[in-house]
């Protein structure tokens, strides 16, 4: 299997390095051009999010496309995990896609069919690709290199998915299980209490569950750095650092405060 004829998707080869992969939201900034602001401020990969945003999946996709030849890796979350759209924003140039609400090994494994091309998943094949440079590739080698560079992410974000982490990350095709950590702790009962005893065992039940299967945890909804550097100590490897409206208002607020203080 060769990877060469597609383009390689950064945060997938920073991870298996061993490396902590940071990323930044995108909710409101739907040009193309948030694609080279990111990469300028080193993200690894763009979180498009088209669940909480008015971003539709064309945009998501155009978005894609213009960060892929800028070595950032372009990921869209769907707005649910059963999104007809899947197919149409990895043709269209994705990296990934990040499923929502995923319970138990049967939700993941429905979500690797989605997004990933035959063995690991039923994905159909378009050739002409922005992956592949709009070139034509043999179906076998393309889809296999493919596979190996796409990204599929399931979100954990309830006390059941925590329960089912192990058989989860347990499913072939699955490479990050990601805590949704502000619906999980909705879900708990303790909405906002990020560093309750129940979530720091649930976070810790997550590292161990994908360390036990070679797949990679990450972390969604928490922003304070300190907490966000504790994380990624205890083994959290796909970090949602902000999103683009949090580093607007942190920038915003900071100049407007300098200039009238």
């Amino acid at each position: 299997m060769t990877t060469t004829m597609v383009r390689s998707n950064v945060a997938r080869q920073r991870m298996e390095a061993g490396e902590t992969v940071l990323g930044l939201g995108v909710q409101q900034v739907a040009g193309a051009m948030v694609a080279g602001l990111a990469r300028r401020c080193g993200f690894d990969f763009l979180f498009i999010d088209i669940e909480h945003s008015p971003i539709d999946a064309a945009a998501a996709a155009n978005i894609a496309a213009a960060a892929l030849p800028l070595g950032i890796a372009p990921l869209v979350r769907v707005p649910g995990k059963n999104s007809p759209d899947i197919s149409r924003l990895l043709d269209g140039g994705a990296q990934g896609i990040v499923v929502p609400h995923v319970d138990d090994a049967i939700e993941a494994a429905a979500a690797v069919r989605a997004c990933k091309y035959p063995p690991l998943g039923l994905r159909s094949f378009f050739g002409l690709q922005p992956h592949f440079d709009y070139q034509r590739h043999p179906a076998a080698e393309a889809m296999a290199a493919a596979n190996a560079q796409q990204l599929c992410i399931v979100m954990l974000e309830s006390p059941r998915a925590i329960e089912n982490a192990d058989a989860i990350a347990a499913v072939p095709g699955v490479d990050v299980l990601l805590v949704g950590s502000n619906d999980l702790s909705l879900e708990l009962g303790i909405p906002g209490q990020l560093q309750h005893p129940a979530m720091e065992a649930a976070f810790a039940a997550v590292i161990a569950a994908c360390g036990a299967h070679g797949k990679h945890a990450g972390l969604a909804g928490i922003v304070d750095p300190v907490l966000l550097r504790r994380h990624v100590d205890a083994g959290m490897r796909f970090v949602l650092t902000a999103n683009d409206i949090d580093l607007l208002l942190a920038a915003g607020e900071a100049r407007v405060a300098s200039l009238r203080g």
